[in-house]
């Protein structure tokens, strides 16, 4: 009874996700931050029923809602954007590899989670870990820890880089492009521009795309320069590319060259803000008790020292308009 009890208050609590900032338009700024806390205390506190399901379900359903929002947005603004973040981006993932690899050093980690914390930081997250693990030939609890250090940074962000950015009054694109450069998995980038207006999603989820392509450079130089390799192996180059990028493409592309699609495009975009906030709440309940007892001290500094010099910097660099934020 117990047990049924649980599942059903999870499932309704995901579905009033859903429903009520759909409903209820007051409720759609708080709601993004709102989910994530909820999931996490309803995991701490009850336990995740569901939690076999939600951790396969929930990378799906982002990479629904990446390229439901595709549906709602121009490609030529969308790839001007991504252009101009470009540069951007290259500069920011050097510095988190060259910083993170140094404090790595000085922390004594090893090499593998030193590298995988760096990358998930530098890039996109919980997809840059597992594609850089199979180059890395990373073990399991390596993985699970990178994972763990990121996914917490991640919910944080969350919470802080909205008030933060009220508190600076930054604009829309503004903060569209700091959440984009600073925060570290997509699925954060979109809550936290969700919760700050409808510009902020539009340039953070383009920005953070086109950051989140450098996967595939970076994945070839760690099995290249990086990664191991045994006495008689060929070397062996895997590189995993999130589906949602080419989704979210072809999905504006659709629009663009279609324009009589427009209107159901910008309904598909509208649902799957709401569908997102549901994702949020599901990706909180992911951060079970067992992952918080993996977290090490050592990757926990690393990742949080480096998390905020990054932040800090990007931040600075937008306030004093070194960066040419357009939307």
């Amino acid at each position: 009874m117990k047990e049924q009890l649980r599942r059903i208050a999870f499932v309704a609590a995901a579905a009033a996700f859903f429903v009520i900032p759909w409903i209820f338009k007051p409720t759609r700024d708080y709601a993004p931050g709102l989910a994530v806390i909820l999931g996490i205390a309803f995991s701490v506190t009850w336990g995740n029923p569901f939690s076999k399901v939600t951790a396969k379900l929930t990378s799906t359903l982002l990479g629904a809602t990446i390229v439901g929002m595709g549906c709602g947005m121009n490609l030529i603004a969308v790839l001007h954007a991504g252009a101009n973040g470009f540069v951007y981006t290259m500069i920011g993932i050097a510095a988190a590899l060259v910083i993170g690899v140094t404090l790595g050093k000085k922390l004594k980690l090893g090499k593998n989670i030193t590298w995988l914390v760096s990358v998930g930081t530098a890039i996109c997250g919980g997809s840059a870990i597992a594609a850089a693990a199979p180059a890395l030939k990373a073990k399991a609890h390596d993985i699970a820890i990178a994972s763990a250090t990121v996914f917490t940074l991640n919910a944080v962000a969350l919470l802080v880089f909205p008030a933060v950015g009220h508190m600076l009054d930054m604009s829309e694109v503004q903060f569209g492009y700091w959440s984009a450069l600073a925060i570290h998995d997509t699925s954060s980038v979109v809550g936290a521009a969700f919760q700050y207006g409808p510009t902020a999603l539009e340039v953070g989820t383009t920005v953070k795309l086109a950051r989140a392509l450098w996967i595939i450079p970076v994945t070839l130089f760690l099995s290249c320069c990086v990664a191991g390799c045994g006495e008689g192996e060929k070397r062996k180059i895997k590189i995993k590319v999130p589906w949602f990028i080419p989704g979210f493409i072809v999905a504006a592309a659709v629009v663009t060259w279609l324009p009589s699609l427009a209107p159901a495009g910008g309904f598909v975009k509208e649902l799957s803000k709401y569908l997102m906030i549901t994702t949020l709440f599901l990706i909180g309940a992911n951060l079970s008790r067992e992952k918080l007892k993996e977290l090490g001290l050592k990757p926990v500094i690393q990742g949080v020292v480096l998390w905020v010099v990054l932040s800090v910097a990007w931040c600075a660099a937008i306030h004093f308009n070194w960066i040419n934020c357009v939307a």
